[in-house]
């Protein structure tokens, strides 16, 4: 009796640690795609304010600001991915947010090439995708981990491939660079977001743990703007 009645305990101690660790991985995953959705708000509240000014237009896209607005988010990802464990809680927040910034003042150039129906379609399209892989991610028992090396290699040539068009202004080579960046980062959604769950610490400080968060979410974010991009060349209708 004694027996049972131990095992009776530790069954309901381990519901409970278990009960316990899948709340706090929902509160952490919310925190994330809150993150997420936030700085994408931002960036394309930035973007629609930037494109309808025809005097911020020029003076980014009609200087050499341009490159500074364009490669300025790299610069951002890069200072966040080696440099989040030093910095301060502030000082993570503040370079997440203007990553944001950055990212709207360099995509306003969409509105100049695509029509604001497109965008909002292929934004959509692009939110549904998002939503389902990332889903699929999240509770899928399969392990992708070999999936997504595969898909990093895809990235590599991806962006060599994208790198050769800017030569030779392929429409074909156009056409397949879009669909297999489609391809690549629907399934990187799926595999970063399992990624991100499974880092996941329950006894990580609250510090620790918000500085995952955003890491998460930006890497969540980068999944979505890719993939928004990628499906905008296959379907955006140009001016």
């Amino acid at each position: 009796m004694a027996f049972e009645n131990n095992q009776t305990i530790l069954r309901t101690g381990a519901r409970a640690q278990t009960a316990a660790i899948d709340e706090g991985l929902r509160a952490y995953m919310l925190k994330v795609y809150n993150y997420m959705a936030s700085a994408l708000a931002l960036t394309g509240v930035v973007a629609m304010m930037t494109a309808s000014s025809e005097t911020m237009m020029q003076a980014i896209f009609g200087t050499p600001l341009a490159w500074v607005v364009m490669l300025a988010p790299l610069g951002f990802v890069f200072a966040l991915s080696f440099g989040i464990h030093k910095m301060s809680m502030t000082t993570v927040q503040a370079l997440f947010w203007s990553f944001a910034v950055v990212m709207g003042l360099s995509m306003a150039s969409i509105f100049v090439v695509y029509t604001g129906t497109s965008i909002a379609r292929v934004f959509f399209i692009t939110s549904g995708m998002f939503a389902g892989m990332s889903l699929y991610g999240y509770t899928t028992k399969r392990d992708l981990t070999g999936i997504g090396s595969f898909l990093m290699m895809g990235l590599i040539g991806l962006l060599i491939a994208m790198i050769v068009n800017i030569f030779l202004e392929s429409t074909a080579l156009h056409f397949i660079i879009s669909a297999a960046g489609v391809l690549i980062f629907v399934g990187l959604t799926a595999y970063d977001t399992q990624k991100i769950k499974l880092i996941y610490g329950e006894f990580d400080d609250a510090t620790t743990a918000t500085k995952k968060a955003i890491m998460g979410a930006l890497t969540l974010y980068l999944d979505f703007i890719n993939l928004f991009m990628m499906l905008l060349r296959l379907f955006g209708e140009r001016r």
